[in-house]
C-alpha cells in the first residue's frame, strides 16, 4: 500500500534531527495541525481583566477564526464563534469594545450577550430562534487566565487540579493587564514554539536575559543555586513544587501542563533590566526568592512567574507562514502606574528579548525554505524542543 505524502515525510524524519523543511511548508500538513492541535487544545485567549463589566469583549482570532470574548454577568464570560447564523457575515467588526448586544451590520440580525438570536428583521417570527444562537466555545476562567477550546468533549480539570496550588501565592485572578503587545513573526508557528522551548541560543542572542537567568544555563551548572531557590520557598510564601506534564507525557491532547523554577543569577530578583523590583510582589508572596517560575498551560501558552509581575506569551498562527506572539504583563491590580511601577521598566526585558527573537525566527523560516536545507541534530539544552517534535509527529501520524 503506497503511503500518504504526510506519511513519508514522517518516515523519513532522522530521529533527534530537527523537522524537515516539508513539515513547515504544506498546506496539507498545516491544515492537519489546526484539526488535530489547535482545535482540540485549550488555547490562552486573556486575562479577564480584560473584560471587567457586563458588556465588555475583546476579539480572538486564530487562522482565520474569530471569537467574541465577553462577559454577560458578573460571573458569566462566554466564548462565542464570530459568524452570523444567517449568512455567515462576521457580527462583530471591532477589536475590542463594550455593547449590549451584537448586530450583525449584514441583515441586523441580532444577539444577546450571551449569543442568543433576539432580532430577525421580517422573519423573527418564522424560524426557530433557539436553533439559531451563536456557535459557544468552551471557556474556563483559571486564575483569572480565559482558555478556550474548540472541542466540546474537552475536559480542564487535569489543569485546575495540577497547577491550582502552585499558581496560588501569585493571585494572578487579583492582577491587572499592565501591557500587551503582539509581535507577528513571517514565519511558521512550529519555528517560533521550537525557538521559545529552548535556550541553546539566549547566551548568544540575549545576553539582557542571560546575565541574570539561569534558565540559560545547562541545568548541571546551576543546579546547586535551584536547591537554594527551592529551599527559599516556603519562607517567602512560594511552592517547592514543580510538574513537568507536556508534550510526550500530556493526555490527551491540548492538556500540557507544566511548573518549572530556576535560579536567578548575580543577587538579581525578577526580570528587569538590572534585575531589581519592578512592581509591588503578588498576591501573598512575602519576599522575593531569587527565583522564577516557567509556565506552560496547553501547547502554545506559556507564562514566566516572578515574585511582582507576570508575563504571559501566546502563539498563535495566523496562515501557513505567519504567526502572532502576543504578550501580556500582569501586576498586582492595587499597583498604579507610575507610582507602584513604570511600565517602560516592566516591559523593557521581554520586549528587547522578544523583538530579538522575532528576527531570530524570521531568519530560521528563510534558511528553512532554502533548497539546501538539511535538518541538524538537536543538542541537550534543546531537549524540550525535541520533545516538542517527537510528540508533534505523533500527533500529525494518528
Amino acid at each position: 500500500m503506497n503511503q500518504s505524502p504526510i506519511n513519508e515525510l514522517i518516515a523519513s524524519q532522522q530521529p533527534g534531527h530537527a523537522l524537515q523543511q516539508g513539515f513547515y511548508r504544506s498546506a496539507e500538513i498545516f491544515e492537519k495541525e489546526m484539526q488535530r492541535i489547535f482545535l482540540k487544545s485549550w488555547l490562552y485567549v486573556g486575562h479577564h481583566s480584560q473584560v471587567p463589566g457586563i458588556g465588555d469583549f475583546f476579539v480572538f482570532r486564530i487562522d482565520g477564526e474569530s471569537i467574541i470574548v465577553n462577559r454577560s454577568a458578573d460571573d458569566q464570560i462566554n466564548a462565542l464563534i464570530n459568524v452570523c447564523r444567517h449568512r455567515g457575515s462576521r457580527v462583530c467588526l471591532e477589536e475590542q469594545g463594550s455593547a449590549s448586544r451584537f448586530v450583525c451590520p449584514y441583515h441586523a440580525w441580532t444577539y444577546d450577550l450571551e449569543g442568543n438570536l433576539i432580532g430577525a428583521p421580517q422573519v423573527m417570527d418564522k424560524i426557530d430562534i433557539g436553533k439559531y444562537s451563536l456557535r459557544r466555545v468552551k471557556l474556563e476562567n483559571f486564575h483569572g487566565m480565559l482558555f478556550i477550546n474548540f472541542d466540546d468533549n474537552a475536559v480542564f480539570e487535569p489543569i485546575a487540579t495540577d497547577l491550582d496550588t502552585p499558581l496560588a501565592p501569585y493571585d494572578i485572578a487579583n492582577t491587572k493587564v499592565a501591557h500587551r503587545q503582539n509581535y507577528p513573526i513571517k514565519s511558521n508557528w512550529k519555528l517560533a514554539v521550537e525557538n521559545f522551548c529552548e535556550c541553546y541560543h539566549c547566551i548568544p542572542a540575549h545576553p539582557e536575559f542571560s546575565v541574570g537567568h539561569g534558565g540559560a544555563r545547562p541545568r548541571a551548572k546551576v543546579a546547586d543555586l535551584k536547591k537554594v531557590v527551592i529551599g527559599r520557598a516556603k519562607a517567602c510564601g512560594l511552592t517547592s513544587e514543580m510538574l513537568d506534564v507536556s508534550w510526550d507525557t500530556s493526555q490527551p491532547i491540548g492538556l500540557d501542563r507544566d511548573f518549572d523554577r530556576y535560579p536567578l543569577l548575580k543577587g538579581q530578583v525578577t526580570g528587569s533590566r538590572d534585575g531589581k523590583p519592578v512592581a509591588p510582589l503578588l498576591g501573598t508572596i512575602k519576599d522575593y526568592d531569587g527565583g522564577a517560575t516557567d509556565l506552560q498551560i496547553g501547547p502554545v501558552s506559556y507564562g514566566l512567574l516572578y515574585c511582582d509581575h507576570v508575563v504571559l506569551y501566546r502563539f498563535t498562527p495566523t496562515a501557513i507562514d505567519t504567526t502572532d506572539c502576543e504578550i501580556t504583563w500582569l501586576v498586582r491590580d492595587s499597583a498604579v502606574e507610575g507610582e507602584h511601577y513604570k511600565l517602560d521598566d516592566l516591559i523593557w526585558l521581554w520586549d528587547v528579548t522578544t523583538i530579538a527573537d522575532k528576527r531570530i525566527i524570521q531568519d530560521n523560516q528563510c534558511g528553512v525554505n532554502s533548497r539546501f536545507f538539511v535538518p541538524g541534530p538537536f543538542t541537550p539544552m534543546e531537549a524540550y524542543t525535541q520533545r516538542f517534535t517527537e510528540w508533534y509527529l505523533d500527533i500529525i501520524n494518528e
